[in-house]
């Protein structure tokens, strides 16, 4: 039968190394399957000074089968996992894609100060089949104590924001790039309103319909036709040339001349327009003679000395004592096929 050498072994119980190892010693857990060895002597018979975890997937990583890792490690050189599928990991440090990076999920969350894009162009929906019901609400949404929304809504077919905008100075709105309302100005391309109330007008030509009696004007563009709608015909209403009559037509010439200097760019001012912008991770017991003895142990007392291959030792040859050349023992030995010896380092 072969030799059979058998290490230090621990078969049930607790997981780890052995308390204490001779040199160069070996010791296998199969609860935690790792090899550990004896390393360095630490002092009398050979102990050793450290125990080390050498082999096992319980110690390192094996090239295949599935196998959970942990602690901290550190890789140097290439590391490709192009093949493999990650179910998930934290970075804890600056990562760096050099290819593209695609992401199939329900959220994606970026925790980060501050987002810098070089692409000065961001796509929002950009599913395989685009629609405007499908892009309808879509936009920016900023959170805050409400929501702060700027949307596309396609009923409407309008960019719409749910808060107020406010251009920075010197900024105006523009239809078709034509300004058409500044913080001072209405633009002049505006030439239709829907107003219905005015603040003070203190200057311009008026040059629309003449205004109605009824709303404070005249209802006339003429003198006399003012007059007369106002009740003031000469002759008729009122004694020609008297005080009376020049001041009350003194007055109603400087009313018709006031309105009359209005333009229709100052009457027709916020004409209610909305306009919005987009903004956007493993011995046989034998009974020998008194003489047999005293040849086998060579002396009466113990003497060192160095053993060397020539060095002879005695044997019970089938009866006969013979003295045997350690160098013979170590041939037979080394022949399992006559020797089969087992040797059992026994278990921890």
């Amino acid at each position: 039968m072969p030799n059979t050498v058998r290490i230090k072994r621990r078969t049930s119980g607790s997981a780890g190394a052995p308390a204490a190892l001779e040199n160069a010693e070996l010791a296998f857990n199969e609860v935690d399957n790792t090899l550990y060895y004896g390393e360095g002597t630490g002092g009398a018979g050979g102990a050793a000074s450290s125990i080390l975890a050498i082999a096992g997937d319980g110690a390192f990583v094996n090239k295949t089968g599935a196998q959970t890792i942990s602690g901290n490690k550190t890789f140097t050189g290439g590391f490709d996992i192009s093949g493999a599928s990650v179910s998930g990991f934290t970075v804890t440090q600056n990562l760096v894609i050099t290819g593209n990076l695609t992401v199939n999920g329900t959220t994606t969350t970026v925790n980060s100060t501050t987002m810098s894009v070089d692409d000065k162009n961001l796509e929002l929906g950009a599913t395989s089949s685009p629609s405007d019901s499908g892009a309808s609400g879509g936009g920016i949404t900023l959170k805050g104590s409400t929501d702060k929304t700027f949307n596309w809504i396609d009923s409407t077919d309008c960019w719409t924001s749910s808060e107020s905008l406010d251009l920075a100075s010197g900024k105006t709105f523009r239809i078709d790039g034509v300004g058409v309302l500044s913080k001072t100005n209405l633009g002049s391309t505006v030439v239709g309103s829907s107003l219905t109330s005015l603040g003070t007008i203190s200057s311009g030509v008026w040059s629309g319909t003449d205004i109605a009696v009824a709303h404070g004007g005249t209802g006339a563009s003429t003198a006399s036709a003012a007059r007369t709608n106002l009740g003031l015909v000469i002759g008729t209403h009122v004694e020609p040339h008297s005080d009376k009559l020049t001041e009350l037509a003194t007055m109603a010439q400087a009313t018709a001349d006031s309105l009359a200097d209005l333009t229709s760019t100052e009457v027709q001012i916020l004409d209610g327009l909305t306009t919005t912008t987009a903004e956007l991770n493993k011995l046989d017991g034998c009974t020998s003679t008194t003489a047999e003895l005293s040849i086998t142990d060579g002396d009466t007392s113990a003497t060192a000395t160095t053993l060397a291959p020539a060095d002879r030792m005695v044997v019970n040859d089938a009866g006969v004592m013979k003295q045997v050349a350690f160098s013979d023992l170590v041939t037979f030995l080394e022949n399992g096929a006559v020797s089969g010896f087992d040797m059992d380092g026994g278990t921890y």
